[in-house]
This record gives C-alpha cells, structure tokens and sequence, in this order.
C-alpha cells in the first residue's frame, strides 16, 4: 500500500449513521466528535486515508465496510450553530475547538467482521480497539486494516 496514507476505525452507532447511509449518502461530514484525542486523529487525517466503518452500541459489534476520507479537516460547523446539540459556546470560528472531515463510501462487507471474532484473531493483537474501546476515531496499523479488509 501508500507509505504516506494513514489508516483510522471510525465508530459509529448504526441508528445515528450506518454503513448503509453512507452507501446511500455516498460522502458526508463525519462531524460531532466532541473529544479530544478524537478530535486531534481528525486533524491527522489526509485526502485517501482509508477507514474501518465500525458499528458501535449495537447487538452486533464490528467492522461493517470501508470509508476514505475525502476532504482535509475543516472546522466542524455544529460547533456554531446555538440551535445544534453539538454547540460549544467557547469556540469561534477565530479559534475553533471541534474539526471534521469528510468521508467517501468505498464498500460495505457481505458480513460484518464481528468485534468477538476480532478479538479471537490472534492477527489483530495490539489494535488500539482493545485498549481503547470507547474512542470513536483511533488510528489502524496498515496490516490489522488489510487483515480486516481483505
């Protein structure tokens, strides 16, 4: 693969935004990240960074497909606007606290690469998912991402 591209899991819970209306919305801002580690791996991220799709908060955890990012970050535009539920009143456009990037579908699996049998896959010890199982956007090694994508 490309030595200059980055590989990132973003979690998602599927009645919030799912594979599927990714597929169907085939780009959309991946905005709301109100946490800090979160926010800095956005800022990480560059044009063609390909993603793990994770399914979060539901009765089968896992990696449902494949998104890329399709735009540098840029200020998330909820962090401005009173009438969102992802508002902060100590950010200004001057001096933005919240970031986002756009993400592209590239493909959604057959069947979901289910958290339990990740976990059992001697192949993915070390993913920061394990240690780390509530950050929504955590960096992927490019072999634990071709071993769950391929």
């Amino acid at each position: 693969m490309d030595a200059l591209r980055n590989y990132w899991l973003l979690k998602s819970e599927p009645d919030a935004y799912s594979i599927d209306t990714l597929k169907s919305d085939k780009k959309t801002p991946w905005n709301g990240i109100r946490n800090y580690q979160a926010r800095n791996n956005i800022l990480a991220m560059k044009v063609g960074d390909q993603c793990l799709f994770y399914h979060s908060s539901t009765e089968v955890k896992g990696v449902y497909g494949i998104a890329r990012v399709a735009s540098k970050p840029y200020p998330d535009p909820a962090q401005f606007d009173k009438r969102s539920h992802y508002y902060d009143s100590k950010s200004t456009p001057e001096k933005p606290r919240w970031w986002t990037v756009d993400v592209a579908f590239v493909k959604k699996f057959k069947e979901p690469v289910t958290l339990g049998a990740m976990k059992l896959d001697a192949e993915l010890d070390g993913m920061l998912l394990w240690r780390a199982n509530r950050l929504s956007v955590q960096p992927v090694s490019e072999k634990h991402f071709e071993h769950i994508s391929n």
